[in-house]
């Protein structure tokens, strides 16, 4: 039963990422589960430590914030991709998401994205720091595609690890790049979302091992919500790596999540982004 439920799960998560305008109604999404609302409230909140209302909304305000950032798109026009046909419900549960209105969120972004295209090496933008690292070890999924789609494969990787009954034996989320997003088609681009294992634990069956290596490595620590990590590696490949005299390994960059999506505010959450050194 239990890859049953790791099954229908799935099929919700893609759903709701397949479908963020559409009918999300916990009715709905039972159907898609083929279970009863009841039961499937009970198990979905089980295997994810959320309600479905909650993952939902988390969703939503994930896809729209990374559209305000790197589209030009109307504000209203993103409301309404991501199930909110009122501009002015969109900006409550925006808000509430991310502590400030859209457009305010929109601009922010954009300008902290001009100031790091426009200087010259000088600009302290971020916290970076040069560490020996340890190497770790994943229990993974692979994605091909967009990396902010990246977010799909976490939850299938947690939902999997849920049922296992296995988080008692991982540590944080990590994210492996593989490709430059500027120079590899974006269906073409290659990653894996991975949690870290913990002591001797070995790989949690539906999953797959991977491995980084112990480097030298510069980390890069961010705060703040997912969408704004791009405009970070610009400044850490661009003014950060031009102004610090080090070179990148042949190794991929990776980022490491210290803190849960569920239960952290987008403006609370911290990453460090790894570039393993020469």
């Amino acid at each position: 039963m239990t890859v049953d439920y790791e099954a229908r799960l799935q099929r919700v998560i893609t759903y709701i990422h397949d479908n963020p305008a559409g009918d999300l109604s916990l009715d709905c999404l039972a159907d898609v589960a083929a279970m009863s609302r009841f039961h499937w409230h009970r198990v979905f909140r089980a295997m994810t430590g959320e309600t479905c209302a909650a993952a939902v909304k988390r969703i939503r305000m994930h896809l729209a914030a990374n559209a305000l950032v790197s589209s030009d798109r109307p504000v209203a026009e993103i409301a309404v991709s991501v199930g909110y046909p009122q501009i002015a419900s969109f900006s409550r549960a925006f808000s509430d998401a991310y502590r400030c209105a859209p457009a305010r969120f929109r601009a922010e972004g954009k300008a902290t994205t001009l100031a790091i295209h426009r200087t010259k090496g000088d600009l302290n933008m971020y916290d970076v720091s040069i560490r020996d690292l340890d190497g770790l070890r994943l229990a993974s999924l692979p994605h091909r595609g967009a990396y902010p789609e990246i977010g799909r494969v976490f939850q299938t990787l947690y939902a999997t690890i849920g049922a296992r009954g296995y988080f008692d034996k991982i540590g944080s989320g990590v994210g492996v790049y593989f490709d430059d997003p500027m120079s590899v088609p974006e269906a073409e681009l290659r990653s894996v979302a991975g949690a870290t294992l913990l002591g001797d634990a070995a790989v949690p069956d539906g999953l797959e091992a991977y491995d980084i290596p112990a480097s030298r490595s510069a980390v890069l620590t961010f705060k703040g919500p997912y969408s704004g990590l791009a405009t970070a590696w610009d400044y850490f490949y661009g003014p950060w790596l031009s102004s610090a005299g080090e070179r990148p390994a042949d190794a991929p960059s990776y980022e490491i999540y210290l803190n849960d999506p569920t239960n952290t505010a987008p403006h609370d959450l911290i990453t460090e982004l790894v570039m393993p050194l020469q």
